[in-house]
């Protein structure tokens, strides 16, 4: 009989053991089957049994829940974190360079219409005006700031050189050959007079004319020596077409106010326009010639406009209109 009531009892035991273990089991698959129904959200699930804290477990549940469910996380608040993390990405307010030139421009456009403002009073400095040189010569005649042209001017067929119209640096014809041959033949008619005529200065260049100008200028000051020598690039000895005229053996009167007074001196001032030559710088027209008397100083213009000058008592300037 206590065999038997050992056995049963053991019996009893079991059954209760295996009721026990399948109860448990059931509640430990409601228990996942519910985690499961609320995406594997143990805060959750206890939150709608209505247990569980709601705010240090969330954050360690999704650590925890990240790194079981890879998968899940994408549901779940961390896609929030990368959306925290584009607003380093949000650099782009950088990247809108294509906004920030369209501003640029715009407040350039004002600053470019206030510089052209500044640059006029520095542009009213224009001496380099070509309309301005018969209006604002200095006390010398010259035009201050002037700049050498790349051409000689030529008006009406005649190459002019004056203190308003300079010559080319560069400019290097030499002496004119036409010239020359003119001069010769004025010279061998004079000798027939007993004047024995000689042109001590004709063609100069441009670098001879600078070494010239500063002898002078170095002897009796710019404003002195601008009335009878011209500055490098204004004279008309290096067109080639200028002759300094003296006397042989009379060097003395050689570019002197004097020569004028002398037999040659005379004989050439009636006779160079049959030869094309002009007197270039009469007494009494230094205000349009720019330069006082020289009685020594005659240039070729070609015997019919050199009679018609001399006829009518006018320079060079007078004749071609210029002022």
């Amino acid at each position: 009989m206590n065999r038997k009531r050992k056995y049963n009892s053991r019996k009893k035991s079991n059954k209760a053991l295996t009721i026990t273990l399948l109860l448990t089991s059931l509640v430990m698959t409601a228990i996942v089957v519910w985690i499961g129904m609320n995406n594997w959200d143990v805060n959750r699930a206890l939150r709608q049994v209505g247990i569980g804290d709601t705010q240090t477990p969330p954050v360690e549940e999704q650590e925890t829940e990240d790194a079981g469910e890879p998968e899940e996380t994408e549901p779940e608040t961390e896609p929030e974190a990368p959306e925290e993390e584009i607003p380093p990405v949000e650099e782009k307010p950088i990247e809108e360079e294509p906004p920030a030139e369209v501003k640029e421009p715009e407040t350039k456009e004002p600053e470019k219409n206030v510089t052209p403002v500044k640059p006029a009073p520095k542009k009213e400095e224009k001496p380099k005006v070509t309309a301005k040189p018969p209006t604002s010569p200095n006390k010398s005649g010259y035009i201050e700031g002037q700049q050498l042209p790349d051409k000689p001017t030529v008006i009406n067929g005649i190459l002019i050189a004056n203190k308003k119209y300079p010559l080319p640096r560069t400019y290097a014809p030499g002496e004119s050959t036409e010239a020359r041959a003119a001069f010769d033949e004025m010279a061998a008619e004079a000798k027939l007079s007993g004047i024995n005529l000689t042109a001590f200065s004709t063609y100069r260049s441009y670098d001879y004319q600078v070494t010239l100008y500063e002898r002078y200028v170095n002897k009796d000051g710019v404003e002195a020596a601008d009335r009878y020598s011209a500055r490098p690039g204004y004279s008309e000895h290096q067109t080639g077409l200028a002759f300094d005229i003296g006397e042989v053996n009379y060097e003395k009167y050689w570019a002197s106010f004097k020569f004028g007074e002398t037999e040659a001196g005379k004989w050439v001032a009636a006779n160079a326009y049959r030869y094309g030559f002009i007197l270039r710088y009469p007494v009494g027209k230094e205000d349009i010639t720019g330069y006082r008397h020289e009685s020594w100083h005659f240039r070729y213009v070609g015997k019919e406009i050199a009679e018609e000058i001399f006829k009518r008592n006018i320079t060079l300037e007078e004749y071609l209109g210029l002022k």
